[in-house]
């Protein structure tokens, strides 16, 4: 899509949705519709609603891979919401650089942004040119496996406390008639369970050369060779999962009928409205027991660029509402991530946040491939990993050699 061309014709036709009823209704579109989720946006609405603006939810149900044409169509096509979800990284860049998009400079310089974010890394994924685009709201980190406890007492076996003893239960776990590894049918999820098996058995370092450096013939190797039997592992074992969402694929592991699932933090809002207590009901593994790093990707709202003085001062609000440090707690707590501040109180957090929290003081992080890879690029892995987990004809050779051509050609 050339969104910079679009908009030479489409910026000066930028009009208000009619139906627009106060000019302090701001319209926020997102892809949050899980239980979990759901609550915790309510939580970013209550506090803006506060400022005595009105929050007006606009969630696109189906994940971040449906909701982001969506919302890139409607800004592009002359009808912008006030602000919208991205993840902050590069899926923003072209609507930009196509001047679609308001610049956030005078309040995150107003609100001290640059010394209240950390890691810094995060408002460097909203920077461009030297401007500020986005409001980051969150730190998810997609490294970590969840174990239903339920799961591996029923099997007779006791809970993995890495990747090896996880593959090495499998046997058990499907003799007790318990699918191994829940894996949801989005494309999305297998590309995200590949990365994570990539830092897991890899290491920090080849994942930066694979996607930071783009670095083909370290992709053609035999470390991640490696990667890739470990895929062809998590493939075998999550036959069996017959679901689509993310969500669903968290519930079988709540309900015990699945013993695990790679999945980001955001799946702990789930087990947390389940009633489920972390240690007890389950059992979380950063960096899947083996190497305990996580990735400080997230999400971000940006504000499209509006006529209208009072929604822009809205947007005004909505943007130091997302950072207000209560608000940081409250959303993060219900949604499973980690705040972007590093100044708030978290004493309520699980034992899982915790170890999260633990590993970021550390500095055992890495970047998001959302925020290293383009979109374009990010969407060709999609596609790789998404028929490599529903083909079991592909091998993990000729899977390998695919993934090369990708990285090769990444932008």
């Amino acid at each position: 899509m050339n969104i910079r061309l679009m908009a030479v014709v489409l910026a000066a036709s930028v009009a208000l949705p009619l139906g627009a009823a106060k000019a302090t209704d701001l319209e926020v579109t997102h892809w949050w519709t899980s239980g979990g989720e759901a609550a915790a946006v309510a939580e970013l609405a209550k506090a803006f609603d506060a400022t005595g603006n009105h929050w007006v939810d606009g969630a696109i149900a189906g994940s971040g891979g449906t909701a982001r044409p969506i919302m890139i169509s409607r800004i592009t096509g002359g009808d912008p919401m006030g602000a919208t979800q991205f993840n902050h990284g590069r899926q923003a860049e072209e609507l930009v650089q196509a001047g679609l998009m308001r610049d956030l400079t005078d309040v995150a310089t107003q609100e001290h942004w640059k010394d209240i974010i950390r890691p810094s890394s995060l408002l460097d994924s909203c920077t461009i040119n030297g401007k500020i685009y986005c409001a980051p709201v969150n730190i998810h980190s997609w490294q970590w496996l969840w174990l239903s406890n339920a799961a591996f007492k029923k099997a007779g076996v006791p809970v993995p406390k890495n990747w090896d003893e996880f593959v090495a239960a499998a046997p058990a776990l499907e003799k007790a008639g318990i699918v191994p590894l829940a894996v949801g049918g989005q494309p999305w999820q297998a590309t995200g369970a590949f990365d994570v098996l990539m830092v897991a058995i890899a290491g920090k370092d080849t994942y930066q050369k694979v996607f930071g450096d783009r670095d083909a013939k370290v992709a053609a190797g035999p470390e991640i060779a490696k990667v890739f039997k470990a895929a062809d592992d998590a493939r075998k074992m999550s036959k069996g999962s017959n679901v689509q969402d993310w969500n669903q694929a968290t519930n079988m592991v709540i309900t015990g009928k699945a013993g695990g699932q790679i999945m980001g933090d955001w799946a702990q809002g789930e087990f947390a409205l389940a009633g489920q207590k972390a240690g007890t009901d389950y059992t979380c593994l950063p960096g899947l027991g083996v190497n305990e790093i996580i990735s400080t990707g997230g999400d971000a709202f940006y504000f499209p660029l509006l006529k209208d003085e009072a929604k822009s001062k809205a947007q005004e609000a909505l943007a130091k509402t997302l950072l207000d440090p209560k608000t940081q707690v409250a959303f993060n707590l219900k949604k499973g991530s980690l705040p972007v501040r590093g100044d708030v109180d978290l004493a309520s957090a699980n034992d899982c946040m915790k170890k999260g929290l633990e590993i970021l003081k550390k500095g055992n992080v890495i970047q998001g491939t959302d925020q290293l890879l383009s979109a374009d690029t990010q969407k060709q892995k999609e596609d790789l990993f998404s028929e490599f987990f529903a083909n079991p004809s592909m091998t993990p050779e000729a899977a390998q050699k695919r993934f090369v051509e990708i990285i090769s050609a990444a932008d």
